[in-house]
């Protein structure tokens, strides 16, 4: 049922066709938002703007590479053309590794796909939105991360080395953005039941996953502002207490907790 409680506002959701991406769309139109769906196939963005104009939400699909600044500067002009400044940029589109084998037998054209797709994307999105928001001293930006970007793993080397690097970039991009009022915030939703991950051979079998309406309603309580507390950092929708850590959001920023940081080699590293 519709709420209304983020009327007037207006979302860009990348990847918005099928899966995380088009139930966050829903969710937010939902909540009375407009949103401008980007992704690369028109067919399943339509079912998607259908469904949120059944929530009485004005949307708009527009395809695009997200590999390709051109079609994403085309794509934010044509959304906010016709919706209104973008309040809220949700990072979802991705891809992953193809196969689960060591780096020495990938297909080098499809690992740096991913890291385009991944890393690139999200780049050009927020090349394309940030000068607005900045301008205006307003806005949000959500980057669907991993926990892929916080451990390593040798069978899934694109992947994992994209959203360590988008990790990165969000840290990197956070104090500069702080003094604008603009907010980014990484989640990682953890194994969400997607044609992406059911086709992941470390999934076979999976049967319990997370919930998908739960990472919805974190989305719309970020688009809200619920998290700006916890900006720049990366939060497991999965698995922290979310509550908990808005509440210690101060104590996080005194400790410069919640960072991406290098592993320790050994007892003797300094880095300890």
């Amino acid at each position: 049922m519709r709420s209304g409680t983020l009327e007037g506002q207006v979302a860009l959701v990348t990847g918005a066709g099928r899966g995380i991406g088009r139930e966050i769309a829903l969710g937010l139109a939902a909540e009375g938002m407009a949103v401008g769906l980007v992704g690369r196939t028109l067919a399943t963005l339509a079912e998607t703007l259908k469904a949120c104009v059944r929530e009485g939400a004005k949307g708009v699909a527009v395809t695009a590479d997200v590999a390709r600044p051109g079609a994403v500067r085309e794509a934010v002009r044509s959304i906010e053309r016709d919706l209104g400044p973008i309040d809220l940029l949700v990072n979802n589109a991705g891809q992953v590794d193809r196969s689960e084998v060591p780096l020495w037998e990938v297909d080098p054209a499809q690992w740096w796909q991913v890291v385009e797709v991944n890393l690139r994307g999200p780049f050009n999105l927020m090349r394309a939105v940030l000068p607005g928001m900045v301008e205006r001293r307003r806005g949000r930006i959500l980057n669907l991360n991993s926990g892929f970007a916080v451990r390593p793993d040798g069978h899934y080397t694109a992947y994992a080395t994209s959203k360590g690097a988008l990790l990165q970039l969000s840290d990197n991009i956070a104090d500069s953005l702080a003094a604008h009022h603009v907010v980014v915030l990484d989640i990682s939703p953890g194994a969400v039941a997607t044609e992406m991950t059911a086709g992941m051979p470390m999934f076979a079998g999976m049967k319990e996953w997370n919930s998908l309406p739960y990472l919805v309603a974190v989305a719309v309580d970020a688009a809200r502002g619920r998290f700006d507390a916890l900006h720049g950092r990366f939060v497991h929708a999965g698995r922290d207490d979310l509550a908990k850590l808005v509440e210690l959001a101060e104590e996080i920023r005194r400790g410069d907790a919640r960072t991406l940081r290098l592993r320790p080699y050994g007892e003797d590293d300094p880095l300890r």
